[in-house]
């Protein structure tokens, strides 16, 4: 119980379905945060939810767990050249890695959350698919899960739309009813962002814009490690007045190569660190892949180590995750994997 309308409409449901629910918070991050699901008011609005719904809530205090796993992956990840998800990383290692973990062995059948996809034949042969609110869809933060942790995991707003979501929430009075969702990642402050947050625990370095067709140094950026393949905010433009987009970035090297937006595309992306649901993709199979949480998945071939797409995509940034969906079955996860190395750019 994030404290927010989501898990509390979760626990909710499962208490009027007769199961046997214990409300649990995680205390994860103890630095300055507005924009998280970890501040003392969050906790606040998980308890007073399970009294509102008449279960026990407990606080699980897992601040080192997400400083090793996640904050600091996140920062060394970003010091070589690389954007991370952080938010995966929670899920991957904490909300079910950790917890998951612990609920078993206190002796629960199942871990319960608010995310917005379903789990499906979880007696027989697991699956991860869509939620039901196509806007609001969470599949591809949960694309890591494998079969043996989907048997315990229940995912019970994923059948809902969100309207129904806070529909539910003020039919049952709870105090979360209109709270606005999270949107940000957990332990960054809005008033300072990601450039505050990593400026206290690593060093920033100027680094030089490289023209990729040229070689020629066209211009400067003042920190190398915040920039994302992608991105062409604070870049310029060219000499012609098109704007410029970072291709490749080199920490190291305190070099950013840069294109047009004709160049800003991939048709392959060197992936690594694959999970799957059931058995891997087969070398040359079929699948649809979605590069970002809120993107639309494209046709492509799995290759073993790497995506070949059908038609060029935006470029995947090094450290975002990939996730597939299957190829005759557009709504289900297949696995996930870690986008690794420089694209194969178009043009």
């Amino acid at each position: 119980m994030s404290g927010g309308v989501d898990s509390s409409v979760a626990a909710s449901l499962l208490t009027e379905q007769g199961h046997d629910v214990v409300g649990a918070t995680l205390k994860l991050w103890g630095g300055d945060s507005d924009s998280g699901c970890c501040s003392v008011s969050d906790v606040d609005d998980a308890r007073r939810v399970a009294e509102q719904i008449g279960i026990d809530h407990r606080v699980f205090n897992f601040t080192e767990a997400f400083e090793s796993g996640v904050v600091g992956p996140y920062v060394a990840e970003h010091a070589v050249g690389r954007t991370p998800n952080p938010c995966i990383e929670c899920n991957r290692r904490v909300k079910f890695g950790l917890l998951l973990e612990r609920a078993v062995r206190l002796g629960f059948d199942a871990l319960a959350t608010g995310h917005h996809a379903r789990c499906v034949d979880r007696e027989t042969r697991p699956r991860l698919v869509r939620g039901a609110d196509r806007a609001k869809d969470q599949s591809y933060v949960l694309s890591m899960l494998h079969r043996e942790q989907l048997r315990r995991i229940v995912l019970p707003v994923g059948e809902l739309t969100k309207d129904a979501v806070r529909a539910h929430a003020r039919r049952r009075g709870l105090r979360t009813a209109a709270k606005p969702d999270s949107q940000e990642v957990c332990f960054i402050h809005s008033s300072s962002g990601r450039s505050g947050f990593l400026a206290g625990r690593m060093a920033f370095h100027p680094g030089r814009l490289v023209n990729s067709s040229t070689g020629e140094v066209v211009g400067s950026v003042p920190a190398v490690e915040l920039v994302t393949p992608g991105q062409r905010r604070g870049l310029g433009v060219a000499g012609d007045g098109r704007r410029r987009y970072a291709l490749a970035v080199d920490a190291r090297g305190r070099r950013v190569v840069v294109g047009d937006a004709a160049r800003a595309t991939a048709i392959r992306v060197a992936l690594g660190d694959a999970t799957w649901v059931d058995a891997p993709l087969e070398r040359g199979g079929r699948t649809l892949a979605q590069t970002s949480a809120h993107g639309a998945a494209s046709p492509c071939r799995w290759l073993g180590d790497a995506l070949e797409f059908d038609e060029p995509q935006r470029i995947v940034a090094p450290g975002q995750t990939v996730a597939f969906y299957a190829d005759t079955d557009p709504d289900t996860v297949v696995g996930s994997a870690l986008a690794r190395g420089a694209p194969v750019l178009c043009g």
